[in-house]
């Protein structure tokens, strides 16, 4: 072989390598900011841009849907050039982040001062309590309060929303199985929590009770899932005040946990604790009331708003 053969060949692999390796990166460091907008039944999805614009992805997709939570697939949605989408006019209506849902987990007394103030010890596991999918609503519905109600509350979470099939995962791996995260409200009603017996899923399952949005952010959007304010205000109040660095159990640690008892799947959801500062453990107690307007965010998730409305 010449000495300008080798080179040349050298020069080939240095290429495809850099090639290949572009690729990589592009593929395990996705970036997106996702919704989905339009009308009920309508949805349509879309991404947000570096101006907070809604833009329209439905030229490449149908839907935010389970099988797009893939890095493979999100790899691909990021390759798009942003300016080629069209920007959705005026003030679209914005749903839940991902639809086909197919589970629903929560984590209890996640937060070392919620724990607190709701005077239990501390777990020495997480504990793991179920939300039927049928509460599932966007992050501007309102919220219901079930027939019967008497101590409605909320509790501002993060999301955690699970990319690819997870069972039996490492910690140190956990976060591989993540497509992203989202704002939640895991609304409760504490009478039939802990009066009417059983587990907490009958105070934690009726319709609305599980709203979640506005955004599916991306996890290498996140650098540092255990270090993002959680809030919430009811009527303009400011509630809570915490930060996912309090949590009793990280995000890793959750993920691989419950990988062990069951296996998530795409687009399941968990719902990861609260902070302090919930209506119940409040002197009185503040439980809400038709009217009231319960506000909740979590840093780089966007914002949500929830009205309560009486039963029907």
């Amino acid at each position: 072989m010449s000495h300008s053969t080798r080179i040349r060949r050298t020069l080939i692999t240095a290429l495809m390598t850099g090639m290949f390796a572009s690729a990589a990166s592009q593929a395990f460091a996705t970036e997106l900011t996702l919704v989905r907008f339009g009308p009920p039944g309508q949805e349509k999805p879309g991404l947000i841009d570096d101006q907070q614009q809604v833009r329209d992805l439905s030229a490449h997709i149908r839907d935010i849907t389970p099988d797009q939570l893939s890095d493979e697939s999100l790899a691909r949605l990021a390759q798009i050039p942003v300016n080629s989408l069209p920007v959705v006019a005026g003030n679209p209506r914005l749903a839940e982040p991902v639809a086909g849902v197919q589970k629903i987990i929560a984590i209890g007394f996640n937060y070392v001062d919620h724990a607190a103030e709701m005077a239990v010890e501390l777990p020495t596991e997480p504990l793991v309590f179920m939300k039927s999918v049928t509460a599932i609503s966007g992050p501007f519905e309102p919220v219901l309060q079930p027939r019967g109600v008497t101590k409605l509350d909320y509790e501002a979470e993060l999301v955690v929303v699970i990319g690819k099939k997870a069972q039996y995962v490492s910690e140190a791996d956990a976060l591989d199985y993540v497509a992203g995260y989202s704002t939640g409200n895991d609304v409760s009603e504490r009478a039939f929590q802990r009066d009417r017996g059983g587990q907490f899923v009958k105070g934690k399952s009726a319709d609305t009770f599980a709203p979640f949005g506005p955004w599916l952010v991306t996890r290498d959007r996140i650098k540092d899932v255990q270090n993002l304010a959680v809030w919430s205000e009811v009527n303009g109040e400011m509630r809570q005040q915490g930060n996912t660095n309090q949590m009793v159990f990280g995000v890793a640690h959750i993920v691989s946990y419950l990988s062990q008892f069951m296996t998530l799947m795409p687009g399941d959801l968990i719902y990861t604790g609260t902070p302090q500062g919930v209506g119940d453990a409040m002197t009185p107690p503040q439980y809400l009331q038709p009217g009231d307007v319960v506000r909740i965010g979590v840093a780089g998730m966007g914002e949500m708003q929830q009205v309560i409305e009486a039963p029907r």
